[in-house]
């Protein structure tokens, strides 16, 4: 009989299980990627008009499920993308919530009338209080050019029956603020929600603005009318939000991740209490930019500056970062109180007109993706965020949030291996490692079996080829 050395098949047996894709090999069994595209509630727009309502009850994956990306677009009747030119998208959210087992809910009005026992808000992880920055994925016109891939082996957790509450089921709302802006006296103003060029003084529920409020959401609401040019016409299009979701189903090999949302509003200041999740922090969601004066150039550069620090009530590792800024935006970044980097966010302006690429708009924004273990936040670590605007020109209504994703553990191999993650600039540098290393591992296995023909062919009487 032919003998053997062991070291062979030790040897065969790591390269077997380095030639293995890469989740097989460390986050034990390939968990499959679920895809479904769904539409919002259709909403009609003409030249100058706004909608900007809360769907309730929308389509979303079932089941104990990760959440892996949430991407959406505005498009017509017949599936086409629209321009942000012609409507613009201020923002989208979605939010989950879980209301009593037979309470219907399909808008607003029908939620202000649901006992308030009915209804319990499922909203994020996020220091705002009241609610406020509650949704779990939303952004506004950069939307189409904005990674929201969760890299593996974490996920956004939902339909865990352990956690909704007896009684109730899990459903989502999506908000939907758009403007179409088609024949506009001026187009960014009606984008920035200036109050005059709205012809408005009063909020959507007829409480009169303060005096000094200029432009933002409280002018912008739901069917109100932005000017347009004396005389122009255009038809009334039917809309729809398509929005695509990712999701894996949920299992021991994923590692879930809290969602926080930081705002450059946020009005909180260091006092011994301030230990819990939402103490004192006070989100206003928006801010205006003044513009620079002539001597501004020389000095600042015409850039207006807001930092805030935040002593966060939560510790973990920092897995995905992405900032929103709107038209005039010029990036956003997070720190360490000490001054080092931890994730920054920058915007894409388009250049033409097609759906994507749309001049003067932001298109996209970047995100960070850090190695796990990496970036580690420490539970009341004193953290600066910073937002920067061009101040070349009065700004109304700007938005400076900062959303990230934070993961409790790290991946056990991680500790031993130090393995490459999967970020999404090294995503195709790690498929190509491995394509080399599984090709490195069949061809030696072959070879090892030819090795071992050819040495028993010689011991059974034949001649051997010479290797």
């Amino acid at each position: 009989m032919a003998s053997y050395n062991p070291g062979w098949l030790v040897l065969v047996g790591i390269l077997v299980t380095l030639s293995l894709p890469y989740s097989h090999a460390f986050w034990g069994n390939e968990n499959k990627i679920h895809t479904a595209v769904f539409l919002s509630p259709k909403f009609v727009l003409g030249p100058g008009s706004v909608e900007n309502r809360f769907y309730f009850n929308v389509d979303f994956p079932k089941g104990h499920i990760a959440l892996k990306s949430f991407d959406a677009e505005v498009i017509d009747e017949t599936g086409n993308p629209v321009p942000l030119h012609e409507t613009y998208l201020h923002h989208w959210v979605v939010v989950r919530y879980y209301v009593r087992k037979g309470v219907e809910i399909s808008k607003l009005d029908d939620l202000k009338k649901v006992n308030r026992s009915d209804y319990i808000s499922g909203g994020n992880s996020g220091i705002c209080q009241n609610g406020i920055l509650s949704q779990f994925f939303g952004l506004g016109s950069e939307t189409r050019k904005t990674s929201t891939h969760i890299p593996d082996p974490y996920g956004i957790e939902v339909g865990n029956p352990a956690e909704v509450p007896s009684g109730f089921e899990e459903q989502w709302m999506l908000n939907v603020h758009a403007i179409d802006t088609r024949g506009a006296e001026d187009k960014l103003g009606c984008t920035e929600c200036r109050c005059d060029l709205y012809n408005v003084t009063d909020d959507e529920y007829g409480r009169p603005l303060r005096p000094y409020y200029k432009g933002g959401l409280l002018c912008c609401y739901d069917r109100t009318q932005c000017k347009v040019k004396h005389g122009f016409e255009a038809v009334r299009r039917t809309l729809y939000l398509r929005y695509t979701v990712k999701w894996i189903d949920m299992d021991r090999f994923v590692l879930p991740v809290k969602i926080y949302i930081f705002d450059i509003t946020d009005s909180w200041k260091r006092t011994p209490s301030s230990t819990e999740i939402n103490a004192e922090h006070k989100c206003k969601i928006e801010y205006d930019i003044e513009s620079c004066d002539a001597t501004g150039l020389g000095n600042d550069g015409c850039i207006d500056t807001k930092r805030i620090s935040l002593d966060v009530p939560f510790g973990g590792y920092l897995i995905y970062g992405v900032a929103h800024q709107h038209s005039g935006g010029t990036g956003s970044a997070l720190y360490r109180e000490d001054g080092q980097l931890m994730c920054s966010s920058l915007p894409t302006y388009g250049k033409g007109e097609e759906p994507g690429n749309e001049a003067g708009y932001i298109v996209g924004m970047t995100t960070c993706y850090p190695k796990p273990g990496t970036v580690e936040i420490s539970e009341g670590e004193t953290l600066i965020l910073e937002f920067n605007y061009s101040r070349i020109r009065h700004h109304t209504g700007v938005m400076g949030l900062f959303y990230i994703l934070v993961a409790d553990d790290l991946p056990k191999p991680m500790h031993t291996l130090r393995t490459v993650v999967q970020t999404q600039d090294s995503i195709m540098v790690v498929t190509v490692l491995w394509a080399a290393v599984a090709l490195i591992g069949v061809v030696a296995v072959i070879a090892l079996a030819v090795h071992y023909q050819f040495k028993r062919e010689g011991e059974d009487g034949y001649e051997a080829i010479g290797m």
